[in-house]
């Protein structure tokens, strides 16, 4: 199973038993290697929440491969009524998909999606994260979130082999949050994202790498440019 990075907080994961997208921002994404088209054939898109950075390019590729959008109820709800394939889940339910399991977990964000006429944002329910067990491994996509304890939680719950963290500070949480946020969910790999799509998230990620192995030396820290994969 491969997991391929394609900038800000875009995952693609692939393994003989699926190929699943999350939060799939390619269009307007400056450091983005993918484009759209490039994904002719998914079985899933997951998106953590309804800003533009992150339903990204979901609905439109729903509509061109048949991929269900697997996001919250709301946000589910707002996608079908574009046209989208969707499935509707919501906070600390999972379901049994035919490449694994799915579950969401919280995240401390927002998820107004943008009126396509400029006007008010569109309620789009609670923003999520996304545990995804997929050939017997375990996977987390924290979504843009701030720290929480709960996150101790789900560390205790489930053997997580790889969680994809953000870092930026300004959103999300920043480079000592994120280390925190390992020591609690005792991955054994972190991938940091959500840094340096914009100068208003820029961070130095080797400061975040050098403080996670002082502090969580258990976890071993890996960055990703965008197309860039890692192996699990």
């Amino acid at each position: 199973m491969r997991i391929h990075f394609h900038g800000h907080a875009c995952f693609e994961i692939e393994g003989e038993a699926g190929r699943i997208l999350i939060d799939p921002f390619l269009t307007g994404n400056p450091s983005a290697t993918a484009k759209p088209q490039d994904f002719t054939h998914l079985d899933a898109i997951l998106v953590t929440h309804g800003h533009s950075d992150h339903l990204g390019d979901a609905i439109q590729l729903s509509k061109r491969t048949g991929a269900p959008i697997i996001a919250v109820f709301e946000l589910a709800n707002y996608c079908q009524r574009q046209g989208a394939k969707t499935y509707a889940m919501h906070i600390g339910g999972k379901h049994l998909f035919p490449f694994g399991w799915i579950k969401l977990t919280l995240a401390l964000h927002g998820s107004g999606i943008e009126s396509p006429d400029g006007g008010d944002m569109i309620y789009g329910g609670l923003a999520c994260g996304f545990l995804l067990q997929m050939e017997g491994k375990w996977l987390y996509h924290a979504g843009d979130t701030g720290l929480f304890g709960d996150m101790e939680l789900i560390g205790r719950r489930y053997p997580i082999e790889v969680a994809m963290l953000p870092i930026g500070d300004n959103f999300v949480m920043g480079v000592e949050e994120a280390v925190h946020a390992s020591q609690l969910l005792r991955p054994k790999v972190v991938i940091p994202m959500h840094y340096n799509t914009f100068p208003v998230i820029a961070q130095d990620v080797m400061e975040f790498l050098h403080l996670l192995q002082r502090r969580v030396p258990e976890t071993q820290g890996k960055a990703l440019s965008p197309g860039e994969s890692y192996e699990v």
